[in-house]
């Protein structure tokens, strides 16, 4: 949920910066026919103002809570109708006030006075109303685009992308989480193919805040397994990376009776988490993606491997236990030496 208001409040700065250059615009229409000296620019720029505020928080609220599932999961053209429809409810919403707004100062009487009000209502009957209705209608587009891109990617992935950050490849340190669902092999043969499809659509979708919450990338779906991935300095604050799992399962078992009720099972996962060095850039030429390639993805698949062998539900490198602060969050405790499939060297092992 906080992460959707972040959005609308970044949705709302944009599209009032957006309006101000709109004002900016026609301002610049009357100087150049030197008839800026006749208008009192602060009356236009106020309403400007206004209008931003008020349609980015009633359209960016349509977008995020509203529209974006719409695209995800109606049919093209139910979401198409409705789209516009809505977008028109709320053009008028935001357009009548702004109207209203305007007309009270420049005639210097009250909002709700009839002649203000009466005016108002007829300019949007006016033609000249459909060049901002589907100047919006753009700027709406591209903003519930953007919006589907940046989640397509995940997270501060699709910044990266534009700014052009891993164009070239480049090696960083990165913290590792593969979370894995239990006894999902067992579990699919139980529910088929269609509604444990479902079942792993409600498990990603409520275990996402959480990993949104600790500053974590979610770097691949793989089956039944989330991989998520930190920079080291987001994934080692606050241990992020370890209070990021135990949030996941809590977030879940807030919702055991759902899941209950639905699948008649409830899911858990099991972790392993590493760090090291990786290698990180663009790759592919039809379908472009940020790719990590290095042996810390190998061994933490190996660590998560041992959770069921040692009967534990988390299990984290010595590596990464002394690069955290687990005072007063969580104790961890030794596990040992422990050799992993295709490592020559032993690696130690801690659960928390």
């Amino acid at each position: 949920m906080r992460s959707q208001f972040i959005k609308i409040a970044w949705i709302t700065f944009a599209w009032t910066i957006f309006s101000f250059f709109q004002f900016l615009t026609s301002y610049s229409t009357f100087v150049d026919y030197k008839l800026a000296d006749q208008i009192d620019a602060s009356i236009p720029l106020r309403a400007s103002i206004f209008a931003g505020i008020l349609g980015g928080i009633l359209g960016g609220s349509a977008i995020v809570f509203l529209w974006e599932k719409w695209l995800r999961a109606r049919p093209y053209g139910w979401t198409i109708r409705n789209l516009l429809i809505s977008y028109t409810i709320i053009f008028v919403l935001v357009a009548f006030p702004s109207n209203v707004f305007f007309q009270s100062r420049f005639l210097e009487q009250s909002p709700l006075s009839t002649e203000v009000l009466i005016i108002s209502a007829k300019r949007l009957t006016y033609a000249t109303t459909l060049v901002p209705f589907f100047t919006w209608l753009a700027v709406v587009s591209f903003t519930t685009i953007a919006l589907l891109v940046n989640d397509k990617y995940g997270p501060g992935v699709f910044k990266k992308f534009l700014l052009g950050r891993y164009f070239k490849p480049k090696r960083e340190e990165r913290i590792f989480m593969f979370l894995d669902l239990r006894s999902s092999t067992m579990i699919a043969e139980e529910m088929g193919e269609e509604k444990y499809f479902s079942f792993l659509r409600d498990v990603f979708r409520y275990a996402t805040p959480a990993i949104l919450k600790f500053k974590g990338e979610i770097y691949q779906y793989v089956g039944d397994e989330i991989v998520i991935s930190w920079e080291l300095a987001n994934g080692a604050k606050n241990a992020n990376c370890i209070q990021c799992y135990f949030e996941i399962q809590e977030d879940l078992d807030t919702r055991k009776s759902y899941f209950l009720e639905k699948y008649d099972t409830h899911p858990e996962f099991k972790a392993g988490i590493h760090y090291g060095h990786v290698m990180a850039g663009e790759i592919g030429v039809v379908k472009r993606e940020i790719a990590f390639s290095g042996d810390v993805l190998n061994t933490t698949s190996r660590i998560q491997s041992k959770c069921n062998e040692l009967g534990v539900d988390i299990l984290a490198s010595g590596a990464v236990i002394e690069l955290l602060d687990l005072k007063n969050i969580h104790e961890p405790r030794r596990i040992g030496e422990i050799e992993l499939r295709g490592k020559k060297e032993l690696v130690t092992l801690f659960t928390v």
